[in-house]
């Protein structure tokens, strides 16, 4: 087994005055090591749309995940989908990226803008073979993965873009690949890719988009190990277990917490150095101890990492909020989201005296619900995670 891992990110904008959007990516993981992505784009735009593509996406990546036949998966969409009683045709176009064993992957495409390949920071043209199946032209490549190979998948959105305003027929795919392959050296995360692509087709729209727009990025990367001790264990007795079992990990190791850095300081017999420097007004100043990659304050500021994580799975509207800051969340945030691929947290279940004033908002349970919530958004963002409590 390699030790590849695929980073997935996805934005959409919404046809303009639609509050649906009529396009939609559906992500299903297989096991631990394959997934399928399935980008659908409904029949023209709002409500039927957003019906046909959801319908669409589900469909093949629950099928597809289960092992059955591309053939069997387009078969079950005509038969299921509803036929437009003005254009005489069902279902949605698709593309469908399904990573196997971190190895391989097969694309599968059906009228979407061809996948573009960036592979070591050049337009990459991949085989393609075409199947006929039940009278669909549908288009498959089989493609052995490369560190650093990114795949962009899109709607037919992307190359409409501009089409009227600021180009008389579009954004060529040639001119899109050009796009990307200026992007990919930056070191962006798929999420962020996908972010600043569709930001550009929204403003070759004019920021009113002609038609929905998405984009989905994957990134081949190598899993990248974090460490993360959040708060002082609930027995003093366990101070050297979970110091001696979070020191030992490899990774880089981040310590959140006053009182959890004083006894990572003196565990390892280096001083801890505090810094008076506030970045932000609103986040507590970080500080430094010899062998640890980043000490910062707890639960504030942990707090503002959550905000982010939630922004980032959505919108990620705030992204320039913490993408180049040297406040404490901020550099979590880029550890968290854009280094880590596997993510161990060590969680120190004592009660912080300082937190029982009843005047301030902080408790035990907020502590840990911090955690539980953090964890299930960086699941979300496709990273493993294991918690230990102490």
């Amino acid at each position: 087994m390699n030790d590849l891992c695929a980073e997935i990110g996805y934005k959409s904008i919404n046809h303009f005055g639609e509050e649906l959007c009529g396009d939609h990516v559906d992500v299903v993981e297989e096991n631990e090591n394959s997934t399928v992505i399935v980008l659908a784009d409904g029949l023209g735009s709002g409500v039927k749309a957003s019906i046909l593509s959801t319908l669409t996406s589900k469909i093949i990546s629950t099928m597809m995940a289960a092992g059955l036949p591309i053939e069997e998966c387009v078969s079950t969409i005509a038969a299921t989908l509803p036929v437009c009683s003005v254009r005489g045709v069902a279902y949605s176009t698709f593309t469908i990226i399904h990573l196997l064993n971190n190895d391989i992957a097969e694309i599968i495409q059906y009228d979407n803008p061809q996948v573009i390949v960036i592979r070591d920071y050049a337009n990459y043209d991949y085989p393609k073979t075409e199947m006929n199946i039940g009278g669909k032209k549908i288009y498959k490549s089989v493609i052995k993965l490369r560190e650093n190979d990114v795949f962009v998948a899109m709607s037919d959105g992307c190359p409409h873009a501009g089409i009227g305003g600021f180009y008389n027929f579009g954004w060529k795919r040639e001119e899109i690949i050009g796009y990307m392959e200026a992007l990919v050296p930056g070191g962006y995360t798929a999420k962020n890719m996908s972010t600043i692509l569709v930001d550009e087709c929204d403003k070759l729209y004019g920021y009113e988009p002609g038609d929905d727009t998405t984009a989905c990025v994957v990134k081949i990367r190598k899993r990248e190990p974090m460490n993360i001790l959040f708060g002082p264990p609930s027995n003093r007795d366990d101070c050297s277990r979970m110091m001696s079992l979070f020191f030992s990990k490899e990774g880089k190791h981040i310590i959140c917490g006053g009182t959890t850095s004083s006894i990572a300081s003196k565990y390892l017999g280096k001083p801890l150095k505090a810094s008076l420097n506030f970045e932000r007004s609103d986040i507590p100043p970080i500080a430094e101890i010899e062998g640890v990659d980043l000490v910062t304050e707890g639960v504030i500021t942990v707090n503002r990492v959550l905000e982010y994580a939630k922004d980032y799975l959505g919108e990620n509207e705030h992204y320039e909020h913490w993408s180049f800051k040297r406040d404490g969340a901020s550099l979590i945030s880029r550890l968290l989201f854009e280094e880590a691929t596997d993510i161990n947290f060590y969680v120190g279940r004592a009660i912080n005296p300082a937190h029982q004033n009843p005047d301030l908002p902080i408790n035990f349970n907020i502590k840990m619900n911090l955690v539980e919530e953090l964890s299930k958004c960086l699941k979300l963002m496709g990273k493993r995670i294991k918690v230990s409590y102490f």
